[in-house]
């Protein structure tokens, strides 16, 4: 009995050091955006004029900035909005997308490498259906809290910590964001290049009209789902 209590200590230890990384990386983050001055760079002036240095390789640049951002608990809505009005509507979501998939796999990693030892050690008898039922239905998990607009890097890290698997993490992610950030894009860019124009006249537009009318509809997306899962 006490070989087997003494073998499972070091495990024990190990998954609460991997822990107290996870916890000072969460808090260390935080302090870098609020505090530091990469805080100044959160706007679309600021990171524009950086990323014109970065010439042909800014497209590249973003998406690293993007991922960077949501390891950093920065916003997505923030950064999603800045590529929009940088890159405009349609290369704005894609340069967005796929940061955004960069930035949740590599958060999800981080949770599963430094958290998900430790998390399973605090796992119960009535929490574990749960840890389950999500490693069985991780696709279809995934993409429904996704469609539910569930804060989005909190989901990525916390997401690591379960026992789904990363690619029904990775697929579920890039489907259910996809409605999301095209619509949100879509809306920001087609302001700026009204902005840009100065032709105040657009705003009575038809694709101003479209894009105002998407965004608006895309308030209703998580009730819409929540609706239809009830009737199931």
């Amino acid at each position: 009995m006490e070989q087997v209590i003494e073998s499972a200590t070091p495990g024990r230890n190990k998954a609460m050091i991997k822990a107290f990384i996870f916890v000072a990386f969460v808090i260390i983050a935080i302090y870098i955006i609020k505090f530091t001055p990469v805080k100044g760079y959160l706007t679309a002036e600021a990171l524009g004029n950086f990323l014109n240095t970065a010439g042909l390789w800014a497209p590249l640049v973003f998406v690293f900035v993007y991922a960077a951002g949501v390891c950093l608990f920065v916003p997505g809505t923030l950064l999603t909005g800045i590529g929009a009005a940088i890159f405009g509507a349609y290369w704005g979501f894609l340069y967005v997308w796929l940061g955004a998939m960069v930035g949740a796999s590599a958060a999800f990693w981080i949770g599963r490498t430094l958290g998900r030892e430790f998390a399973a050690s605090l796992i119960g008898d009535k929490l574990k259906k749960y840890d389950d039922s999500i490693e069985r239905n991780g696709f279809a998990a995934t993409l429904y809290l996704r469609l539910l607009y569930f804060p989005f890097t909190p989901m990525n890290f916390g997401m690591g910590l379960t026992k789904v698997r990363f690619w029904d993490y990775f697929f579920g992610t890039g489907l259910g964001i996809i409605v999301g950030t095209f619509i949100f894009t879509f809306f920001i860019g087609t302001l700026k290049d009204v902005w840009v124009s100065q032709n105040w006249g657009e705003l009575l537009s038809f694709k101003v009209f479209f894009s105002i009318g998407l965004f608006v509809f895309s308030l209703f997306i998580p009730k819409i789902i929540k609706k239809i899962k009830g009737e199931q």
